[in-house]
């Protein structure tokens, strides 16, 4: 199959951009709204969003935490030994309103692990989900993000790859 560009470096940008907005529009000036990337590369649109959000607010700080579910995957003893990534949450999300922030949404198996492994830090006032990628109709459990980038139709044997120029060199979305 032959590689489709989804989102190129300029829609990337603008993409994360609405988002920020989107998110400015619900939880105004983030006082009681935590926003937390899920590892390994949730973070990767977390850290954007947070930095997009300090300019476009004025505001140096945000409740902005990683968390790592490795242990947490429903899949965890099929899989391949991963070496788990470092959750930091140094705040309390007791009773505040949680973004989780994901890359792509597949089947939604990651993001039910996130909110198993959330639990263990307290009880939030709501969990919402971001993602850059939703890929419908792939889900196994009945999970729907908040705030999307974009909407991929796929099937299951088609991959969505998310590059980043933290780690990838570039930034852009491709169906592989």
């Amino acid at each position: 199959m032959q590689k489709r560009l989804l989102l190129n470096s300029t829609q990337f940008d603008i993409t994360l951009s609405r988002l920020c907005y989107q998110l400015i529009e619900v939880h105004d000036d983030f006082s009681s709204t935590a926003i937390i990337g899920l590892q390994p590369r949730g973070i990767f649109v977390a850290r954007r969003i947070v930095t997009s959000l300090s300019k476009i607010l004025s505001q140096p700080k945000f409740d902005y935490g990683e968390l790592d579910v490795t242990f947490y995957r429903d899949d965890f003893r099929r899989r391949e030994i991963i070496a788990p990534s470092q959750t930091k949450l140094d705040f309390i999300i007791e009773d505040k309103n949680v973004i989780l922030v994901d890359d792509v949404l597949f089947t939604g198996r990651t993001i039910r692990a996130g909110m198993d492994a959330l639990l263990d830090f307290g009880r939030p006032r709501k969990v919402e989900l971001l993602t850059l990628v939703d890929r419908r109709y792939s889900r196994q459990l009945p999970i729907e993000p908040d705030f999307i980038g974009i909407q991929v139709d796929t099937i299951t044997s088609e991959k969505v790859t998310v590059k980043w120029k933290e780690s990838d060199g570039e930034d852009g979305v491709w169906l592989q």
